[in-house]
């Protein structure tokens, strides 16, 4: 599709062309603005090639040999708020065998004249129904000791990564500032060997002040750690590997902080967890000898 878009803008760029150097040549007004509009549609349509090809490529993420799924479906139908400055993010990923349990925290202000709500991305390979989720949010902005519990919406289709729509308790105003907490509990969705969890921002803003992704292991625990950087173009840069901030026998904790952080990006941490070995039990032989 994109090859053939970027085709009738080059041959449209041609026909416009000659049609204004002929124009020009018999002085025919009317063949010279023929012209013209040729080369106004292939500017657009080359334009809206590049667009769709930029769009193909971010969903074509691979890290490690593995296609990081659940980030390509995002990017394909990323929504970019426009409405609302973050100033902190903080991520709490904690992961207990096979479950993720997730805890988002947003806190800046409303630079529209009103906002009635703001959504979340919720991303895993595995495909939870969202009627499957227990998912549960808090206004602490209007709520700062989080005694109403407001449930969050989907927002168009269901899949590997949804978009979520956390309801304020009332609207907000221009300049208000606000703080929304939102936990979800995915069962079943972490596998053994090669994994990772997403963070995404989607914010019609430059840049985040302040961002920490937490990551805690119950159980199993990883043999390593390591933070990607996802660009649009889908190109995916190694930034660090992360060492362990505590950690004991049965649990290990991580924490990345960073600081003014691109309001559109996408943070891929990558860890690899040995296979849960089954434990076989022991049995006595009694024997006699007669």
């Amino acid at each position: 599709m994109n090859s053939l878009q970027e085709s009738l803008a080059s041959w449209a760029t041609i026909v416009g062309t000659i049609l204004s150097l002929v124009g020009l040549i018999q002085s025919r007004a009317w063949l010279t603005g023929v012209s013209l509009l040729f080369v106004v549609v292939s500017i657009i349509t080359g334009l809206y090639a590049r667009r769709q090809r930029l769009l193909v490529d971010s969903a074509a993420v691979k890290i490690e040999g593995r296609s990081i799924d659940s980030l390509n479906i995002a990017n394909l139908r990323r929504r970019v708020n426009g409405t609302l400055v973050i100033q902190e993010a903080h991520h709490v990923a904690e992961i207990d065998g096979r479950d993720l349990k997730v805890t988002w925290k947003y806190s800046g202000y409303c630079r529209a004249e009103q906002e009635t709500a703001i959504e979340f991305s919720v991303d895993t390979d595995s495909n939870i129904p969202f009627s499957s989720l227990d998912c549960c949010a808090y206004d602490l902005g209007h709520d700062p000791g989080a005694r109403n519990i407001i449930r969050p919406m989907l927002i168009g289709p269901d899949g590997i990564s949804k978009k979520i729509a956390v309801p304020f308790l009332h609207p907000l105003e221009a300049r208000q500032p606000f703080s929304v907490l939102l936990k979800c509990f995915l069962p079943g969705c972490m596998q053994a060997g090669l994994e990772y969890y997403t963070s995404t921002l989607s914010f019609g803003q430059d840049q985040v002040r302040n961002c920490t992704v937490r990551m805690v292991f119950a159980g199993a625990l990883p043999e390593w750690l390591r933070v990607y950087e996802c660009a649009v173009s889908g190109r995916a840069k190694l930034l660090k590997a992360l060492s362990p901030l505590c950690q004991n026998a049965q649990r290990c904790e991580y924490l990345d902080v960073a600081e003014d952080t691109p309001a559109q990006s996408a943070k891929v941490y990558m860890f690899w967890r040995p296979p849960a070995t089954r434990v076989v039990p022991s049995t006595t032989v009694i024997s006699s000898r007669g």
